[in-house]
């Protein structure tokens, strides 16, 4: 771990969290990547799913950021392990429940 590595992954959690909020609060859904307002039936329903789960990401990053300053693990992958399948798992239920507020055209 580098004395860097908390501050940086601080800084990435502050910026996804404000696209989170950007989307879930502002209703920014053009943020969202692959969203086509011709397909979307449930706009606020879409930015409400989506901004919930990236603020789920920058909460995972933010927790990662502590970890990796307290060191608890003594300096083992462990946390990067549970963090990237954390990442997996989300990316995947955004891009699958994302489809219930689509038309299937």
């Amino acid at each position: 771990m580098s004395p860097e590595s908390p501050l940086f992954l601080g800084v990435a959690a502050g910026f996804v969290g404000l696209l989170g909020v950007l989307i879930k609060y502002a209703g920014a859904v053009r943020l969202i990547a692959g969203y086509d307002p011709d397909r979307v039936t449930d706009e606020a329903g879409l930015a409400e799913f989506i901004g919930t789960n990236t603020l789920y990401v920058a909460a995972l990053l933010m927790s990662v950021a502590v970890v990796e300053y307290t060191d608890p693990f003594d300096g083992t992958a462990v946390v990067w392990i549970v963090f990237t399948i954390s990442v997996i798992g989300l990316a995947a239920r955004m891009i699958v429940g994302s489809r219930r507020y689509e038309t299937s055209e």
